[in-house]
């Protein structure tokens, strides 16, 4: 990655377009203000605010690093979940082989931050994106960039924006996860059509096969391992019939933040293919988990001895009014906290430097800018009080926040994730 447009990120003026930050850090940049190692709950720092424990997201980098390399899977992990160039350059850091992307847009952001391999999880048809895609990959040998087809007609399409390109573009054939799924190609015949169309396209390139078992209706480890087991058997029957010929690589990617470790199983029992197999998974909520729905789903669960994530997220917020003993509200709501897939859960109070359990309190509901609380008889929660939630789901969590503070345990704040959606 581009270690010149990382540290320019550090030059940004800090001001009122960023949430949560010190009122009397205005003028400064953002690399001055992290030199300061404010504290979170000392430092000016104003509510609601979301800050990433600095602990917490290192061991999760690390976690997954050593994961993948011991299934012998290379990780290109999903960077639409925090769309955070210096965590990109962390992951690649440590050992990802790239970043995945979902739209035009967010491929963009990662060139504009060097990212040099990228998988599109998507199809992508729009002439004028790849337009920029073909001027991106003739401009830098080095550039690689793969995404999915499912059509005859997306392939026709692609076909004509890319014509005259310099270097052709590499796609891989998404199976779809089952009738009822999302994208993705249904059945077998039509796997052929696809990589036939593919075949007889001037600009485009066959390397492999894909899909995303996180969509497997009704899911159950049977189901995905059925799923998966089935996109193997597509890349075998497509090599057998000779069409990876001449690839130097095949690539076959699956893996969501859910089944990885069926990812890893089935992975493991690729059979020896007529080039080397780049086994790619793509996790991507991992690197801050969360208190919520994965915290439930994350295969550590059943995989205990191969480590545990830790949630990475809280969102600050001060109790700003409590109208009775059993009622109390504070400061962040829907437009501060995720709440697509669970609300909010009351962790921990914080009041005059001493932080405890938040017993007896519990979020019921959100307005734009308030929490709805109900506080039991062994609440002892006083307007004022800084209330630390825990949050459910990553990607709706980064996206409502450009600048987010990194606290150590003992709330030092030493660096700032800036992230483009």
């Amino acid at each position: 990655m581009s270690s010149e447009a990382l540290a320019r990120l550090a030059e940004e003026v800090v001001d009122h377009r960023f949430r949560g930050l010190p009122p009397d850090a205005d003028g400064l940049t953002v690399g001055e203000l992290a030199a300061q190692r404010r504290n979170l709950f000392t430092g000016g720092f104003t509510t609601p605010v979301l800050a990433l424990s600095a602990e917490h997201l290192e061991h999760n980098l690390r976690l997954m690093a050593t994961y993948t390399a011991r299934h012998g899977l290379a990780f290109a992990p999903h960077g639409k979940t925090s769309m955070a160039p210096q965590l990109f350059a962390r992951q690649i850091e440590h050992g990802a082989w790239g970043i995945t992307l979902a739209v035009p847009h967010q491929v963009r952001v990662a060139r504009a931050f060097g990212v040099r391999r990228v998988f599109l999880a998507n199809e992508l048809v729009d002439p004028a994106a790849l337009r920029w895609i073909a001027a991106e990959l003739a401009a830098d040998p080095g550039f690689r960039f793969v995404c999915y087809v499912d059509s005859v007609r997306g392939v026709e399409l692609m076909d004509a924006a890319l014509e005259g390109a310099a270097r052709p573009l590499d796609v891989v054939v998404e199976l779809a996860a089952g009738e009822g799924a999302r994208t993705g190609v249904r059945t077998e015949a039509e796997c052929a059509a696809v990589a036939d169309a593919v075949a007889a396209a001037r600009s485009l390139r066959l390397v492999g096969v894909a899909g995303y078992e996180g969509e497997v209706p009704r899911a159950t480890p049977e189901r995905v391992r059925a799923w998966l087991d089935a996109l193997v058997s597509l890349a075998a029957g497509f090599d057998k019939a000779g069409r990876f010929a001449g690839l130097d690589e095949i690539v076959v990617s699956a893996g969501g933040s859910a089944w990885f470790d069926a990812v890893a199983d089935a992975f493991a029992g690729l059979p020896e293919l007529s080039a080397p197999v780049l086994k790619l998974l793509r996790s991507g909520a991992y690197v801050s988990h969360d208190d919520g729905h994965y915290r439930k789903l994350t295969p550590f669960t059943r995989v205990p001895e191969e480590g545990a994530l830790e949630p990475a997220f809280r969102l600050w917020a001060q109790v700003v009014s409590r109208p009775s003993p059993e009622q109390a509200f504070v400061n962040a709501g829907k437009r501060d906290a995720a709440h697509d897939l669970d609300l909010p859960f009351a962790q921990v109070v914080r009041r005059d430097g001493v932080e405890r359990p938040a017993a007896g309190v519990e979020v019921t509901g959100l307005s734009d800018q308030h929490a709805w609380l109900r506080t039991g008889p062994e609440a002892d929660l006083e307007v004022g009080d800084w209330l630390g939630l825990g949050l459910s789901h990553p990607c709706t969590s980064f996206d409502k926040w450009q600048l987010i503070p990194v606290a150590e345990a003992d709330g030092t704040v030493v660096d700032y994730i800036r992230t483009f959606f």
